[in-house]
């Protein structure tokens, strides 16, 4: 089955949104474009741009898209993403620029009416452009840059019967680098302002075009004779603020810049309403002239606060900006802003940077993100998807890793609304500009040092990138780059006037594992490791006080892996010894990290299928342990910590909570139960049990429940105590030690450890299986075939009730993974968010989860049921 034909079918999300903060009049050129290699082309610019010039066999383009994806979509290359088949696609290194060189051409009505000015503004192309309109050419000089956002006023140039054309000449990037299997390639691929990962990393394969293309999205804008542009809101939110309660006032400072179009002055007012009230001032331009205009302070009483995810609510304000000339208004925007305020101190017992919100220090779980698809297909629906991923993680902070872009105003908008913290990388990395000594590299340190060429280009697309993100809640620190800083003359540039300047209220790190953000007292990168490990690792070696990246595996389930694994490669990946790659080349095409022989203790796997449902165990207590073992050293040895990576943006078999399809795997639910904001959990290492609170309250009258249970399904009551922990602290409770000895010598034993409040709801439900003697998992191995009893009903449009029970006398129903199916075709409906998954559920005991899918209205639907003893069932929804 194909990639194209899976995303299209379960996730439908090549439909592209409009941005919340919306001018007064503008609409986007997201239809009916047409595209032509400029190798087949004969006609210029200024003939393509005439309406009467004749598009014959014109290709339908995706914009906003890349030349791969409109390709792609026409059926002209197979899916990149599947099997090999990246490898039958051209790449430009070999084919030489011309071959990716597209004309882009769109046919749109309008027209100015009287005093009108008409825009034409495009959010991002790779790499450099010319634009042509009715025959004209639109922009004086070549315009250059992926990151850079461009704004041109076409009303002179629109026909007078309001039909009119569009064209554009998109050309690659200049230097394309050589796809030589290095991190980045040969690494001149850093010598553009541009993605770095498209000539491949350890993580993906080459994108064959570069990513060129009209790549973000293309907006028609009206506005009368001032164009109010690049808004900026300041929130200072003073003091130790407590979510939830009364709040002393916040103070709001708000700006924008005002371009008056005409060779005349002109007289107005800027203004704003906000929380019901009006903060105006009178402007007056100069003819032809753009000025920032500040606006009075505004104090802003019992605000509603914007906190992080686990920590309070993440209220949003409308706010909305106008600029009117004698009542009448030219020009405004609509933005949706967090009142909220970010604070970093230096933690001197760790040594180590700590992150505060409002006054409230947080202890830091993140993610890496790569980006959300490696080909450029973006959309509101799937940044939704992937960022309520990481809030169900309990996660706070995702990191955008410097080898990719400054991150779309779409995914800062979920992320204001799911409350996680975003570091913003600017695009360095270590391996392209010249860390480190590497024979795969076509240049040497000193040169790769200076990267990009145009230095002046990177300064003027990270100016328009702070002024592009800056007014996100989420958006809390910014990032020199990927393990290395940038040349001198851009950090100083960044750090000495760009951020005082523009963005002024935020932290900025000067590269992504600097001493300034973690003393790096163990010497190397100051990051890692990366890999499988054995969980007692992350309990009892102490790594980089703040980690920036963390890694492990995180291969999906087999229904995963068949989506994109020829059937012939659907097999147990066997390493190659003395490399990291194994004897199927597929798996080693996607970049599959071994397991090592953590599956063994389980039994030999026998199957993929068997190897792939063994992962998950393994993935499972991977990600819980990482998680647990740093936050039971929070404050003490760690002030945070990043996983490197929760997520792919293509079909990758390494590193990532869910798979390419938005089809999570056991790591995520692993990772969420270890996060639990208040936390109850077992120390493999020394048979502690332990709690870790990571709120802002004290936690009063706990009930701390600890129940062993055998194979047979036989429970043991170890403690039932209550307990107190203080705010955003960890806590050591008991040992276990003579009890895991006693009970779990021969065959293992499962352990349940959960907090109940004083209504006795559970606060953190922890389950934990526990090996022999040996270290091997045989009691699991004999584990008898047991029922699970399942009840579903709708209780609303987008959500489902599951009640998972278990007679008295079985044993327990072990690690049951489940699935929303379509009753039609038989295939998972994707995304669908669980309460929890991978569940296991103990003699009469039971359990209720939560499914959450969006056209559940309007799917048939059953739920599939399929655990490590529990025979596969699929469930009718009532």
């Amino acid at each position: 089955m194909s990639l194209k034909f899976l995303v299209v079918k379960t996730c439908v999300f090549l439909l592209f949104s409009i941005h919340i903060a919306q001018a007064q009049n503008r609409y986007e050129l997201n239809s009916d474009w047409f595209c032509n290699p400029i190798k087949e082309t004969k006609a210029n610019g200024y003939q393509l741009s005439k309406t009467s010039y004749k598009l014959k066999k014109w290709m339908p383009a995706t914009v906003p898209g890349t030349v791969l994806t409109t390709l792609l979509n026409n059926e002209e290359i197979p899916d990149p993403f599947y099997g090999m088949n990246n490898e039958k696609i051209k790449d430009i290194y070999d084919t030489g620029r011309e071959y990716y060189t597209y004309w882009f051409v769109k046919d749109f009505k309008e027209s100015a009416k009287s005093g009108e000015q008409v825009w034409l503004n495009f959010r991002g192309i790779n790499y450099s452009v010319d634009v042509f309109i009715n025959g004209e050419k639109v922009n004086k000089e070549l315009f250059k840059g992926m990151y850079l956002r461009k704004q041109f006023n076409i009303t002179k140039l629109l026909a007078a019967n309001g039909e009119n054309r569009l064209a554009v000449l998109v050309h690659p990037a200049d230097a394309v680098g050589n796809p030589n299997g290095g991190q980045g390639g040969d690494g001149t691929i850093a010598k553009g302002v541009a993605l770095q990962y498209t000539a491949g990393w350890d993580w993906i394969q080459p994108v064959r075009d570069r990513n060129t293309g009209i790549w973000d999205k293309v907006f028609i804008e009206k506005t009368q004779a001032v164009n109010l542009k690049n808004p900026h809101i300041v929130t200072l939110v003073p003091g130790k603020r407590t979510p939830g309660t009364e709040q002393k006032p916040a103070t709001i400072q708000v700006s924008a810049e005002l371009q008056n179009t005409q060779a005349t002055p002109i007289s107005g007012t800027l203004q704003y309403e906000l929380d019901g009230k009006t903060i105006s001032s009178p402007v007056t331009l100069s003819a032809n002239e753009i000025k920032e205009i500040s606006l009075p302070d505004f104090t802003l009483e019992n605000p509603k606060l914007w906190w992080p995810n686990g920590y309070g609510e993440q209220n949003l304000y409308d706010l909305d900006l106008k600029f009117s000339i004698n009542g009448t208004v030219s020009d405004s925007e609509k933005l949706s802003i967090g009142v909220r305020e970010i604070q970093t101190s230096w933690n001197e017992h760790t040594r180590s940077k700590q992150i505060a919100v409002n006054g409230q220090k947080l202890f830091i779980k993140g993610g890496n993100w790569i980006i959300s698809d490696a080909m450029l297909r973006f959309s509101q629906a799937r940044y939704d998807a992937e960022i309520r991923f990481h809030r169900d993680m309990n996660l706070n902070l995702i990191r955008i890793w410097g080898g990719a872009l400054p991150e779309r105003p779409e995914f800062y908008e979920s992320c204001d609304k799911y409350g996680l913290l975003v570091i913003q990388d600017f695009w360095m990395s270590g391996d392209c500009n010249g860390r480190w000594v590497d024979p795969m590299k076509k240049e040497d340190q000193w040169t790769r040092r200076q990267y990009p060429d145009d230095h002046e280009l990177f300064i003027q697309s990270a100016t328009d990138a702070v002024k592009m993100l800056r007014n996100y809640a989420s958006l809390a620190i910014w990032c020199g780059g990927n393990e290395i800083t940038p040349p001198a003359d851009i950090l100083s540039a960044l750090k000495d006037s760009i951020l005082p300047k523009y963005d002024n209220t935020r932290w900025f790190i000067d590269y992504s594992n600097s001493d300034e953000m973690s003393y790096n007292f163990k010497g190397g990168n100051g990051d890692g490791p990366y890999g499988i490990q054995n969980i007692h690792n992350f309990w009892e070696e102490r790594t980089w006080p703040f980690n920036s990246e963390i890694g492990s595996i995180g291969t999906g389930d087999a229904v995963s892996l068949k989506r994109f694994l020829p059937k012939e490669n659907q097999v147990i990946p066997q390493e190659l010894e003395g490399t990291e790659k194994v004897e199927d080349k597929v798996w080693s095409y996607h970049k599959y990290i071994d397991y090592a022989n953590f599956l063994e203790p389980y039994g030999t796997p026998t199957d993929m299928e068997d190897f792939a449902t063994k992962a998950q165990l393994v993935n499972y207590n991977q990600y819980r342990g990482l998680i647990e073992g740093f936050s039971s050293h929070m404050w003490d040895w760690y002030t945070g910590v990043i996983i490197w990576k929760t997520q792919n943006p293509w079909t990758a078999l390494r590193g990532q909570m869910y798979d390419y399809y938005l089809d999570p795997n056991a790591c995520l639910y692993g990772l969420r139960s270890g996060s639990e904001p208040i936390h109850a959990m077992y120390d493999p290492v020394k048979h502690n049990i332990m709690i870790a609170n990571n709120s802002f309250e004290q936690q009063h009258d706990l009930m701390l429940r600890l129940t062993a249970y055998d194979m047979e399904g036989n429970s043991k009551l170890i403690t039932q105590v209550f307990n107190y922990i203080e705010p955003s602290s960890v806590r050591q409770i008991m040992s276990v030690e003579r009890y895991i000895e006693e009970l779990g010598t021969e065959n293992g034993i499962f352990l349940s450890v959960q907090l109940l409040d004083v209504n006795q709801e559970l606060v953190s439900d922890n389950f934990y299986w526990l090996p022999d003697a040996t270290g091997n998992y045989s009691g699991l191995q004999s584990l008898k075939k047991t029922s699970l009893t399942a009840e579903a009903k709708k209780t609303s449009a987008t959500q489902i009730e599951l009640i998972l029970t278990v007679p008295e006398e079985n044993t327990v129903a072990f690690f049951n993974r489940i699935s929303l199916i379509d009753t039609k075709t038989g295939e998972r409906l994707l995304p669908t968010f669980f309460s929890d998954n991978y569940v296991s559920v103990t003699p009469g005991g039971k359990k209720k989860i939560t499914l959450s899918y969006d056209k559940l209205k309007t799917t048939s639907a059953q739920i599939e049921i399929e655990g490590w003893n529990v025979p596969k069932q699929m469930l009718d929804i009532n």
